[in-house]
C-alpha cells in the first residue's frame, strides 16, 4: 500500500527548489516566497484531508486496464521516439524484437523500416492490440526474464518504458544478450530515475474503483551500465533528454492561497501546477528519460 499525501509531494517540490536556492541558483526573495508557500500548504485544510491510500498493481493487471487508452496522446512518447528512431534508422535491417511491446508502438515503426518483427509482452490485452496494429508481426506472450525467443535469433532488441517495472536489471539484460546475435544492437528507453523518484508512475483504477499505481523501481544510471557490461553489452550511446518546458498556469486571483486540488488520477502532475514557481525551479533542466544504445560483443 502507498500512502499519497498531496502535502508530501508539494513540500518535496518546495524542498528541491530550496536546495537549489541554497547552492546559489536563486535569491533571497525566492527563498522567502518558498517558505511562505510552505506555510500555506501546511495551513490548507483541503490538503490536510486529501491523502489517498493506493494499491501497488502488477503490470499484467495494470496494463489490462491501461491498454484501452495507452495509445492516446502520451507526452512520454514525444521524448523517447526522436532519439530511439534516430538510433534504429542508423542500423541495418534484420530481425527485430520489440521487448515489452505493449500495443505495438515500436513494432509498427520497426516493421515500417523493413525489419521482421517479433513482439513479446506479458499482457494479453496489449498483445491483442499489437497484433491488430502490426498484422505481419509475430507476437508472443512472455516475460522479460524468460523471453520465448531462441538464442542468437535477433539482430536488434528495442525495449521502451518497461524496465522501471522490473525489480532487477541483471536477468533482463542477460536475456537481451542471449537472444541477440553477436554484434547485435540493444536500444532501451526508460523513465529516468529522477522522474521515478518524483512520482512519475502510471495510475490506474481497478474494476471496483480502487486507486492503484503500477509497480515501479528506481534504477540508477549505474545500475543499467553494470547490468549491461556483465552481459557482454558495450555502450554505444547514452542520452538523457530533458523534460519539456512547462507552461506556467495563470496566477490565482489571491496570491495568499493555493490553486484547486485536482483529481487523484492527475496526481502528481496537477499538484505541481499548484506551486508553479517551486516546480519550475525543481524540474528545470531535469532529465525525463534515459536512452541507451548497447551492442553485443562479437566473441
Amino acid at each position: 500500500m502507498i500512502y499519497e499525501d498531496p502535502r508530501a509531494y508539494l513540500l518535496g517540490l518546495e524542498g528541491i527548489a530550496l536546495l537549489r536556492a541554497f547552492t546559489g541558483e536563486f535569491d533571497r526573495d525566492f527563498v522567502e516566497a518558498r517558505i511562505a508557500e510552505i506555510r500555506r500548504v501546511l495551513a490548507d485544510e483541503a490538503l490536510a484531508n486529501a491523502a489517498v491510500e493506493v494499491d501497488r498493481v502488477d503490470t499484467v493487471t495494470g496494463y489490462r486496464v491501461w491498454s484501452a487508452t495507452y495509445d492516446q496522446p502520451n507526452s512520454a512518447f514525444d521524448i523517447d521516439e526522436p532519439v530511439v528512431k534516430q538510433i534504429v534508422d542508423s542500423l541495418p535491417v534484420g530481425v527485430a524484437l520489440d521487448a515489452a511491446c505493449g500495443t505495438g508502438r515500436y513494432a509498427e515503426f520497426l516493421a515500417g523500416r523493413g525489419h521482421r518483427v517479433i513482439g513479446v509482452d506479458g499482457s494479453p490485452d496489449m498483445l491483442a492490440r499489437a497484433r491488430t496494429k502490426v498484422p505481419q508481426g509475430e507476437f508472443l506472450l512472455g516475460d522479460l526474464t524468460g523471453l520465448p525467443v531462441a538464442d542468437a535469433e535477433v539482430d536488434l532488441v528495442v525495449c521502451a518504458l518497461a524496465l522501471t517495472h522490473v525489480p532487477a536489471l541483471e536477468p533482463v539484460m542477460a536475456e537481451f544478450a542471449r537472444v541477440l546475435r553477436p554484434g547485435g544492437h540493444l536500444v532501451i528507453a526508460d523513465m529516468h530515475p529522477e522522474r521515478v523518484a518524483q512520482g512519475a508512475v502510471p495510475s490506474v483504477r481497478s474494476a471496483d474503483g480502487r486507486p492503484g499505481r503500477l509497480s515501479a523501481h528506481r534504477h540508477l544510471i549505474g545500475d543499467y551500465l553494470r547490468a549491461a557490461l556483465a552481459a557482454g553489452l558495450q555502450v554505444r550511446r547514452c542520452e538523457e533528454p530533458p523534460l519539456p518546458a512547462r507552461t506556467r498556469p495563470a496566477p490565482a486571483d489571491q496570491t495568499d492561497t493555493l490553486g484547486t486540488l485536482g483529481p487523484w488520477e492527475l496526481w502528481p502532475w496537477c499538484l505541481a501546477d499548484m506551486v508553479p514557481d517551486a516546480t519550475q525551479a525543481a524540474t528545470a533542466g531535469a532529465p525525463a528519460q534515459v536512452i541507451w544504445h548497447f551492442q553485443l560483443g562479437e566473441s
